[in-house]
């Protein structure tokens, strides 16, 4: 669809949102000259689209009362975008929401010419989204369903939990504000009671979740988007240095997100720069590159990923003398 089917398309769905619209006013709305505004109006009148004017300081262009444009007119682009959400959401949320998926794109093909309809096959075919999750969310859709719920209820919840790194699960009450997918894992942020403070919680380390007593309010001044940022930012609290040698270069400028800076030498190794939350996490991705990786600071680091390195080598040293004997 052309972009002035486009711009007329646009123009029709404004007039029928708001009457006496001047007409500076809808040409900044579709990014076009006044006179191509009018040019557009002229046009609409010719297809038969009932568009009138009024003069005076309250009047404007409007469409004639009761006028309603039909409900599902997209352009090709517009109805991959919808397929494109309405599966992503169907993947996503998996049991919760991926028969109201399949309906709505149902819905969609169903009213879609064929050009749209074709633009969509071949979406489906060449742009794919997969592999979303790292917890399966089957397991998940009982947890996910009651927390959806609360968060639309503002219902208190109570729950084991069991943080990371700990084998015991503690006891919470939370008031929970949003559910967020990032990084393939489900969370809840919400109160917490326990702490006294907003926290994040990744649903599938929640061992048990039932209802509560009492309502809550969410801080009219709560962003959970502002949030996400600070905390991601609060939880690397450990900057480490390393260097990685020449052979595996490569491998770390292919995985950039990792890392806050990354510096090559001239011998062809390249010096990172990566905030971790803590030094087990920073000593794991350290060992992944093996004996290519040297830990330049901190000590702290340093001596965990020696002594990490000590340990493998005697195991396997140990595993070795008891095979050949």
């Amino acid at each position: 669809m052309t972009n002035a089917a486009t711009r007329l398309i646009t123009l029709i769905m404004l007039l029928q949102r708001q009457p006496n619209q001047k007409a500076a006013v809808l040409a900044g709305e579709l990014g076009v000259s006044v006179r191509s505004l009018h040019r557009y109006i002229q046009q609409l009148e010719e297809m038969g689209i009932p568009v009138y004017s009024e003069r005076g300081p309250k009047g404007g262009f409007s469409l004639a009362r009761g006028y309603r444009m039909p409900p599902l007119v997209f352009t090709a682009g517009e109805a991959v975008a919808v397929y494109l959400g309405t599966s992503l959401v169907g993947q996503m949320w998996g049991q919760l929401y991926e028969e109201a998926a399949r309906g709505a794109l149902a819905k969609v093909d169903n009213v879609l010419p064929d050009e749209q309809r074709h633009e969509v096959a071949w979406a489906r075919r060449t742009l794919v989204a997969t592999g979303l999750h790292r917890a399966r969310g089957e397991s998940l859709a009982s947890h996910l369903e009651k927390l959806r719920q609360a968060v639309r209820d503002r219902r208190r919840l109570r729950m084991r939990y069991r943080s990371r790194g700990r084998v015991e699960p503690t006891g919470r009450e939370l008031e929970p504000y949003a559910l967020v997918h990032r990084w393939g894992w489900w969370y809840v942020v919400g109160y917490c009671l326990l702490r006294q403070a907003v926290r994040t919680f990744r649903v599938d380390r929640i061992m048990d979740l039932a209802s509560a007593v009492g309502t809550f309010s969410v801080p009219a001044d709560f962003d959970v988007y502002a949030y996400l940022a600070t905390e991601t930012q609060s939880q690397a609290s450990l900057q480490a240095r390393l260097l990685i040698a020449p052979e595996m270069a490569l491998i770390a400028a292919d995985n950039r997100f990792l890392w806050e800076s990354m510096e090559e030498r001239p011998d062809g190794s390249i010096e990172v720069v990566l905030n971790v939350p803590d030094l087990e996490w920073a000593a794991s991705l350290a060992l992944s590159f093996g004996p290519t990786v040297t830990v330049l600071e901190p000590d702290d680091l340093r001596q965990r990923v020696g002594a990490y390195a000590n340990a493998i080598a005697q195991k396997y040293d140990l595993e070795a003398a008891i095979d050949e004997s």
